[in-house]
Order: C-alpha cells, then structure tokens, then sequence
C-alpha cells in the first residue's frame, strides 16, 4: 500500500558538474543541536484529549521555543503522528499539509453485515469520492472530491471493522466512516482513530512528549544524543517533494529572494512537473528555499538558460554563503 509519491521512481539529472565549497553551509545532519532546534522537526505521537494546537504550545514549553508549527489538525481524541517543525522551520508544515496521509481506524456497525457485503462496498470508496465536510470543521460545509489512495480491511469481528486508510489531504475519516454505514445500508460511527503516517514519516520513529522532555533536561545536563535523535532536520519535511540542487554560488542570490534560473542549477530531479512545488537545496543537501517550478525536468535539462523556480519561501539564512565562492 503506497501513496502517490512513493509509486514515482525519481533519477537524479546532472545539468553540470558542481561540487560544495567545504569551507560554507554545513550537512543538515551536522547542525549543532541549537542550530537543529531552530530548524528542527518532530514527529509526535498526539495521544487523545489535547487538540493538535496545545501538543504544539506543550513541544514549545518543552523546548523553550517561540515558534513551532504542525502538519495537519488532529481531533482530540484521535491520535498518532502529529509532525511539530520548529523555529525557522514552522513554515515548512505547509508543505506537508497537502501530502498524503494514513489512518489505523476502527469502526463500529450499527447493525450486522456480511463478509462479502463490506468488501463489495470497500471497493466502491477507493479512488475518487465526495465528501460533504463535517458541521464542525474549518472549512466551509460544500461537496468536495477527495482521493482514497487505498482502503484495506485488516480484521472484521461481528459489528467491529479495522482498517487502514491512505487518503488525500483533507479527507474526513469520521465522515468516511458514516457514508460507508449508509452504502452498507446501516449506520456506522468511528470507534478509534490513529494518524499511522504523513508523507513518509510514520508510527516507526514516533516519539512521546515525555521522551522529549527527558532527551531536553539531559541536553541541558551536558548530554545532547537523545535529543538529537528525536529532532530530524527540517529538510525530512519535503521527503515526498522533488527536489532541485544549485551551486554554491546561486545559493546568497537565492536567500535575498530572487527567482532560480537554469544557469544556477547543478542537478535536478526526473518527474519535476510544471507548476508543482520543489525544494531548492544547496549541494550539501541544505534546503534553500521552496518554490514553484516553471519547467519540466526535460526542459531544464535540455535548456540553458530561462526561469526554472518561482522563489516562494525562503528558509536558509541570508549570508550562510557568500555571493562569491571559489571553486574546490
């Protein structure tokens, strides 16, 4: 079970031969744990009760941080992977809000089904579906068309069904749930729900906040390991996002907000579709900046000059490079 971008095999296109200028930027991995904690993210495991808003004010209390931001709102009783970015990162959660997500939810059936009535009935939610939003939900109550990328019935026990979901931005599980009662021809209420992934961050490598406190006060105490396994470099964002890698001396130009022509390129990814968001990344794998891609991946191969990204945000702090770098 694979959501969309995990089916598209992606090839690195070398444009020209560049290599980093060791002396400038650094590898995200080697951030320093004050550096990682102002461009950090965290995959929370939410448990039930807090909404999504207060685990991020429990994260910034722990860490002692002004900003941090999440990937998409839990209700609160739901549970499971909450993506918590912090400092200069925050503004990276944007972009995981439109990745696909995946769901462990239990239902409950009013009434008695059958077996092979309820796998009749999976196969007509997969794919393409509309949903009408929620009373109570942030957007506004009209028919909207959301994908269900896979629908798998893991255990079936009288009335109970467990099921894993991969779905769309966006898609209402509890409302899932209640339309798939009705097309049974009963009623049907979602028991339990778990968030088993974003993008490609899972259930595999969640952490609770206790363990991000405990990993926070040994830092503080002179030993920093724990914490700086539990806090990822924001660029783990944009796993799921295509990805284009510039030269050294593209980078400050790029920090001062300019657009990104071909000429700054170094490599690209294969499958970069025009008007899709890619990550601008220096060749030490920092990210640069977010934007809009003006071209294919073909055109800017077999181009040399030309807009190629619309500079949309900027994450990497101006005069990390200097406008001029000498080559290795």
């Amino acid at each position: 079970m694979q959501l969309p971008f995990e089916k598209i095999e992606r090839e690195i296109l070398v444009k020209k031969e560049a290599f980093p200028n060791p002396a400038f930027g650094i590898i995200p991995e080697e951030r320093t744990t004050e550096e990682m904690l102002n461009f950090g993210l965290i995959n929370i495991n939410k448990y039930s009760g807090p909404t999504s808003h207060q685990i991020v004010d429990y994260v910034k209390g722990i860490l002692h941080l002004n900003k941090a931001g999440h990937s998409g709102t839990l209700d609160p009783k739901v549970t499971g992977v909450l993506l918590v970015a912090t400092g200069r990162a925050t503004r990276i959660v944007q972009f995981l809000l439109t990745a696909g997500k995946e769901y462990v939810c239990l239902m409950h059936l009013h009434n008695p089904a059958s077996e092979e009535d309820i796998k009749k009935v999976v196969k007509k939610f997969i794919g393409e579906i509309e949903q009408m939003p929620p009373v109570r939900s942030a957007v506004k109550r009209q028919l909207r068309k959301r994908n269900i990328y896979y629908f798998e019935i893991l255990e079936i026990e009288n009335q109970d069904i467990l099921f894993k979901i991969g779905c769309q931005a966006g898609t209402y599980v509890r409302k899932f749930v209640h339309d798939f009662g009705l097309a049974l021809g009963t009623k049907a209420h979602m028991a339990e729900l778990v968030r088993s992934k974003v993008a490609s961050h899972t259930y595999e490598n969640w952490v609770t906040l206790h363990d991000l406190k405990d990993a926070y006060t040994l830092w503080k105490e002179g030993d920093e390991t724990e914490l700086r396994k539990l806090i990822m470099p924001m660029e783990m964002a944009i796993d799921h996002i295509p990805k284009i890698w510039i030269t050294d001396n593209a980078v400050d130009t790029i920090c001062h907000g300019a657009s990104l022509s071909i000429p700054g390129i170094a490599k690209l990814h294969s499958g970069i579709v025009k008007g899709e968001f890619v990550g601008v990344m220096s060749l030490k794998d920092e990210l640069v900046c977010m934007g809009e891609a003006m071209m294919s991946s073909e055109e800017i191969k077999d181009n040399d000059k030309g807009l190629a990204v619309k500079n949309w945000k900027v994450f990497m702090e101006r005069d990390t490079y200097p406008k001029f770098v000498k080559k290795c």
